[in-house]
């Protein structure tokens, strides 16, 4: 897991190609304009899908990971909460292939994301978005979709 502020993306590089895509996509786009939905970047390598959404209680929220895909969260707008467990200390409960979604339960740590930073989640990083800081407000986040590796 890396957080950071989006200014920054440049230092992390060529750590994954499309990762790099993921970083030139957030910095070089008028996310202000574009509307919630899926959006393909590099074809299904690299896609985002742009959320607009009120954050939640915990006790609301869903551990989960993916198995073929990393994720770069951005919070454009607003704050909330995201909580971190690398995956050996949480329990899988059930994988949805056709979602690559891993449903987990367990407990982690969990801090607080801020307009203009983003959450780089790889495989092994179990995460739980969408988590209220200081009550609920409403958050538009682009998550960009990386595959792990190229077909």
């Amino acid at each position: 897991m890396i957080i950071d502020q989006l200014k920054n993306a440049s230092l992390y590089f060529g750590v994954h190609k499309g990762l790099d895509t993921a970083f030139h996509y957030l910095q070089n786009t008028d996310l202000s304009k574009i509307k919630p939905g899926k959006y393909e970047i590099d074809g299904s390598d690299v896609y985002a899908l742009v959320q607009e959404y009120e954050t939640k209680p915990k006790e609301k929220g869903r551990w989960e990971s993916h198995r073929r895909y990393m994720d770069v969260q951005y919070v454009f707008k607003g704050v909330e909460k995201i909580g971190y467990a690398n995956l050996e200390q949480l329990k899988a409960v059930e994988y949805d292939e056709a979602k690559d979604f891993l449903a987990l339960s367990g407990d982690g740590d969990f801090f607080v994301v801020r307009e203009g930073t983003f959450v780089f989640l790889a495989p092994q990083d179990g995460h739980l978005p969408g988590i209220a800081a200081a009550g609920p407000q409403l958050v538009k986040k682009i998550v960009v979709k990386v595959r792990v590796a190229s077909k």
